[in-house]
């Protein structure tokens, strides 16, 4: 690494002078990016201006990426950005721009590459050096304001970049062209085609079982995630062959997440991930795509078990998300922070004598509830949990009563920020979830809140036809949208289109997969980040792997199936394939990076049964969505350009309300009017 050997200079920084007051980034619409405007630092937005800035000075810019919620990318920016003495060394040295990678995750996906490639590791805050023209040369994270052992300061760093910058040039050169070499390949280039079949999905369960904490749930180690799209490709291996394994399994990690301090136990909803291995201590910010992930998970392993305790967990998630989480026209906000009143957890942690003061004599019934004892679990608190009660999550009424009582009391105080933006894959996962949730519980305000949040999308984030990534109601809609929007919008518009009954999802769906199609599908038939009308950056990414949330690339597999069996469009069910042929060879390898994808490939496998309700029949319809079906499509309600509803009508003449067809492969079984005959059709489907 050049920068590693460079002696540090010492430097007379002349202030560079700049708007008083708020910097560039107050104009933004980003929360994020407004908590900096008020930082001595000269911020710009990611744009030309910074660009040709930097250009004009020669000077190299710092891109520092992060996003709301992020504890450590306060910690760095109470540290070094609100600092003038750093801020002075960062405008006097470099042109400097913050990034919302929630905003941008094109700029996030191709720099952190970079800082991968450079460090092995990655993470936010993240902080790369690079060239005018956006090529990188110096990346990493976290870099505190004093030096640490193996870690300069970040003045050192900046002073190290600036004399390397001035007086090495050519070997900064050398090292940004092998980043940006490393950076523009293509993960999927020279791998062979393999469309994985029931064999490959069943070696990824093995793999998956073995990889995964059979005494504290997750896979892994610390820091732990909920890891949802593993759990939920078990339960589909427990739904298609009736391993009870996998049934355990997935069991085991949603008891022990509830159990643990990563549950809001008072207020519902997920942390992000935990930092121990054992679920009890949380990094306490909340993100809307877990509460959408979790929710399907506890959805479906309701649905197959019948607990009352995964009912309860998602009940409550949705409850969290509705309260807390939702925009009074109905979207759907993206994060609540880790920190308030500049402490991480402050908002949900107790001690014994506020229990007290909110409870009184009761008070210690609910202390031993939630595991509220004299000795604390986190710097001087205590995290509430069930961890001694693990599976046990019915309170009797006196619990529920002083639940409500601390909620309340716990509303009283400065709650952690929340990141208001409205992100549009984000909410069609939440979406998706809520709607598939409000059709197998019958919960009609469910199905309104998702409606009226589709339909929020669908006015505010596509304003001139073209999907936007991002809204806020400051500053409207920005940022053309990725092709994760695009594949999101597809699965919620489809299984909103199964839950409610209503053509039009069907219609959104077509014409956003369309779009899919148009703007983002590569040569080779896998999916790029950003569509061919975006802006050009240093190297174009291409979404393959799941991580917190499902990959581009595999969550259009699994949309585009599923709209194809629903419309009888061929070149849907196509594409998908192509994307199955390309990462099946990965995904067999690396099955907790795919999961998504295997989940289509079992589709793929299986078959998808098509079940089309025609006439008044809500017996028939609840009868398909009460039960996890994961490889059936639903057609009801209001008709749609497909054969699923060509030629067919109850016939009058037979005093018939409603007719129920099970098809597949393309043939079609004689239709029925009971429940029972119904499910005995579905029960016949393998995987069904």
């Amino acid at each position: 690494m050049v920068l590693a050997p460079l002696a540090l200079r010492s430097l007379t920084i002349r202030r560079r002078r700049y708007r008083a007051g708020v910097n560039r980034l107050a104009r933004e619409t980003s929360p994020y990016l407004r908590q900096h405007a008020d930082n001595p630092v000269d911020w710009y937005p990611w744009g030309e201006d910074a660009f040709a800035e930097a250009r004009r000075r020669d000077v190299p810019i710092l891109l520092s990426v992060g996003y709301s919620a992020c504890h450590w990318c306060h910690v760095m920016a109470h540290e070094s950005f609100e600092d003038a003495d750093t801020a002075a060394v960062m405008n006097e040295l470099f042109v400097n721009i913050k990034v919302d990678r929630e905003e941008r995750p094109d700029v996030d996906a191709v720099y952190m590459e970079a800082t991968q490639a450079m460090t092995g590791t990655g993470g936010w805050p993240m902080t790369v050096f690079m060239t005018p023209d956006g090529e990188p040369f110096f990346c990493g994270t976290y870099f505190p304001a004093q030096a640490m052992p193996g870690r300069p300061s970040f003045v050192q760093l900046c002073r190290a970049v600036d004399d390397a910058w001035r007086t090495k040039r050519d070997e900064l050169a050398q090292q940004s062209a092998q980043l940006v070499d490393a950076i523009r390949r293509d993960p999927l280039a020279g791998r062979g085609r393999l469309r994985p079949g029931l064999a490959e999905i069943d070696r990824a369960v093995d793999q998956l079982l073995t990889q995964h904490d059979d005494q504290r749930g997750g896979f892994g180690g610390a820091p732990k995630f909920p890891g949802t799209m593993s759990l939920d490709l078990l339960l589909r291996a427990h739904v298609r062959t009736g391993r009870e394994d996998a049934l355990r399994a997935v069991d085991t990690s949603l008891d022990a997440m509830a159990a643990g301090g990563i549950y809001d136990h008072l207020g519902g909803g997920f942390a992000r991930y935990s930092v121990d291995a054992v679920w009890l201590v949380p990094h306490f910010e909340k993100m809307l795509y877990d509460q959408a992930l979790l929710t399907r998970v506890y959805l479906h392993a309701w649905q197959i078990t019948g607990a009352d305790r995964h009912r309860q967990v998602l009940d409550e998630t949705i409850g969290y998300v509705l309260r807390d989480l939702r925009h009074e026209r109905g979207g759907f906000f993206s994060a609540e922070d880790a920190d308030s009143e500049g402490e991480e957890g402050r908002f949900y942690l107790w001690t014994p004598e506020q229990f007290r003061e909110v409870l009184g004599d009761r008070a210690d019934a609910a202390a031993a509830w939630w595991g509220l004892g004299p000795k604390p679990n986190f710097e001087g608190r205590t995290i509430l949990n069930r961890m001694h009660g693990r599976g046990e999550l019915a309170r009797p009424p006196e619990i529920e009563a002083a639940r409500q009582e601390l909620l309340a009391a716990r509303s009283t105080r400065v709650r952690p920020g929340l990141d208001d933006k409205v992100l549009t894959e984000w909410n069609a996962l939440m979406i998706a979830s809520v709607a598939e949730a409000a059709a197998a519980t019958g919960n009609a305000d469910w199905m309104a809140a998702a409606e009226q949040a589709a339909t929020f999308l669908v006015e505010e984030l596509r304003p001139d036809g073209r999907w936007l990534r991002s809204w806020q109601s400051d500053g409207g809609a920005r940022h053309l949208a990725y092709a994760a929007d695009h594949a999101a919008l597809v699965d919620a518009f489809t299984r909103l289109a199964e839950a409610s009954g209503r053509a039009r999802w069907i219609d959104e769906a077509r014409s956003t997969a369309d779009a899919l199609l148009d703007l983002f599908r590569d040569d080779d038939g896998s999916f790029m980040t950003t569509g061919r009308d975006g802006e050009a950056l240093v190297a174009r990414s291409k979404d393959v792997m799941d991580n917190a949330t499902p990959a581009a690339n595999t969550t259009a597999a699994v949309a585009l199936l599923r709209l194809g069996a629903l419309t009888g469009e061929a070149r849907y069910q196509r594409a998908a394939e192509d994307v199955l042929e390309l990462l099946g060879e990965l995904a067999g390898s690396v099955p907790s990076a795919f999961a998504n994808l295997l989940a289509a490939a079992e589709m793929d496998a299986v078959g998808l049964t098509e079940v089309a309700v025609v006439g008044d029949a809500p017996e028939l319809v609840a009868a398909v969505q009460a039960a996890y079906r994961p490889n059936v499509v639903l057609a009801w309600g209001e008709p749609y350009d497909s054969p699923l509803w060509e030629g067919r009508a109850v016939p009058s003449s037979e005093g018939r309300s409603g007719l129920a067809y099970v098809c597949r492969d393309y043939a079609c079984q004689a239709p029925v009017t009971e429940t029972g005959a119904l499910e005995a059709q579905l029960a016949g489907r393998r995987g069904a």
